[in-house]
């Protein structure tokens, strides 16, 4: 079955074309780079591993219920429209929560492929390009999870948002080589990680719980090579020109809180456009969730020294200020200690069940004896 017929509405042109601007930068310098850079590179290289082998996609999923999260978590809880649905609607409108949300993630890894990707071609050091090179690797494991995930599991995909289309069409029309690494690596992975942190944390579903917890793994180094290339490159910046990289990220930031609504599915359950807008203002659940999205973003921000004035009024605006202060150092070695956790977990019980198989087996031929 084609993917656009699993779309639940018209996703329009099957390609996307964004307009290429700026240089292809080549390096002749092959001496050693920065030490960081190098390190996160090897690790990068260290890391990779194949989903078809590391997720087990033989645990069943229920379209129906896929993350077994409350019902509190939708929107519509709690409303006249939730009072009148039977449990199929509910079940109906689960599935759809749960399209919409991956298909995000889906557009989302392909949008950051492509950044790596840019970013390879456009950085000026070669240390940024060897690492850039294994992410965009990352991606298209990302994206081909995702896709995977919603075809086979859920059977349903939503098109990509309209304010997260129009935060890569910033960021990727951009020609200065530094927009990728603050619109992707800063904005929109930023933003990616806290979102599956938060889903990954609340599902009783062992597939998307392996899957969020391994992709945030690999994330987890993304944004640490976007935190030290940025560091790095905004000391040597104007005020003038520091102001310009603030004016981007404050309004990707408002982008990137509206995207998160999911109106598309109150819509496609015949919602009203204005109360759909209302339910999801008022929802307690989805303001939590909203302010928690920008964990990774605000200290991240923060720490690459983009922090003026203005910057700061509207982090103020959005409540999420006081995040400046997090650790991002830890949450980020929390998200990869999660991940390998999981894997020993995962390797101890199969280790047990071999045993076991093989007890049985002796038990067996002993018996016959």
């Amino acid at each position: 079955m084609s993917s656009r017929d699993l779309y639940v509405q018209d996703p329009g042109d099957p390609l996307w074309k964004v307009p290429a601007t700026g240089a292809a930068r080549f390096s002749w310098e092959y001496d050693d780079g920065r030490d960081r850079l190098l390190a996160l590179y090897q690790k990068g290289k260290d890391k990779q591993w194949d989903a078809n082998l590391r997720i087990d996609w033989d645990l069943e999923v229920d379209p129906k219920d896929p993350l077994g999260t409350p019902d509190e978590s939708m929107s519509l809880y709690g409303t006249k429209y939730w009072d009148k649905m039977t449990e199929k609607d509910r079940g109906d409108l689960r599935q759809h929560y749960t399209s919409w949300q991956f298909s995000q993630f889906l557009h989302g890894e392909q949008g950051a492929m492509v950044c790596a990707a840019r970013i390879v071609e456009s950085v000026p050091d070669l240390d940024a390009k060897f690492y850039s090179a294994t992410q965009t690797m990352d991606e298209a494991r990302h994206a081909e999870i995702y896709a995977r995930f919603l075809k086979e599991k859920i059977g349903m995909l939503y098109p990509v948002n309209d304010n997260l289309q129009s935060l890569l069409s910033d960021t990727l029309e951009d020609s200065r080589w530094d927009m990728p690494y603050l619109g992707m690596q800063v904005l929109i992975e930023g933003l990616a990680l806290a979102a599956f942190g938060m889903i990954r944390d609340t599902t009783t579903k062992p597939l998307p719980k392996q899957i969020l917890a391994y992709v945030m793994q690999d994330e987890a180094r993304h944004v640490a090579f976007g935190r030290m290339a940025l560091r790095d490159y905004y000391k040597q910046l104007t005020d003038a020109e520091l102001r310009e990289r603030e004016d981007f990220v404050i309004e990707g930031c408002y982008l990137m809180r509206d995207r998160l609504r999911g109106l598309e599915v109150l819509e496609n359950f015949g919602i009203p456009p204005q109360e759909a807008a209302e339910f999801t203002e008022r929802s307690e659940f989805l303001h939590l969730f909203r302010k928690l999205l920008f964990s990774r973003i605000v200290p991240c921000v923060k720490d690459i020294g983009l922090w003026g004035e203005r910057l700061q009024r509207a982090y103020l605006d959005m409540g999420v200020f006081e995040m400046g202060d997090s650790n991002l150092d830890l949450l980020m070695a929390q998200d990869e200690e999660l991940a390998e956790k999981l894997d020993a977990e995962r390797f101890a019980a199969e280790e047990d069940a071999r045993t076991a198989e093989v007890a049985d087996a002796i038990a067996q031929g002993a018996a016959e004896d």
